[in-house]
């Protein structure tokens, strides 16, 4: 299992994004965290098999209805996670 970070750039604060990223991926067994920056992007933190991944991605696309990625960055974190996937 590995752990990666997203920062999450569009429409992405005040839109729900967190909230709906947070119950779609706790509800598909995710475990991490989601949580605002003071930049106006999102972090996405998440500890899954490499096989799930293009599905975790899919889930940070989709974010919330009144939502719009413009852009996601992706890196290995070290952080490891188990259990739940946590709005912070």
């Amino acid at each position: 299992m590995k752990s990666y970070r997203f920062l999450i750039s569009g429409r992405v604060q005040g839109v729900f994004y967190r909230a709906n990223v947070s119950r779609n991926a706790g509800d598909a067994g995710f475990s991490g965290y989601v949580r605002n920056l003071d930049d106006g992007r999102v972090e996405a933190v998440v500890s899954c098999e490499e096989e799930r991944l293009a599905e975790f991605l899919a889930l940070l696309r989709r974010g919330s209805e009144a939502s719009r990625v413009d852009d996601i960055e992706q890196s290995a974190t070290d952080e490891t996670f188990s259990g739940t996937f946590v709005v912070r």
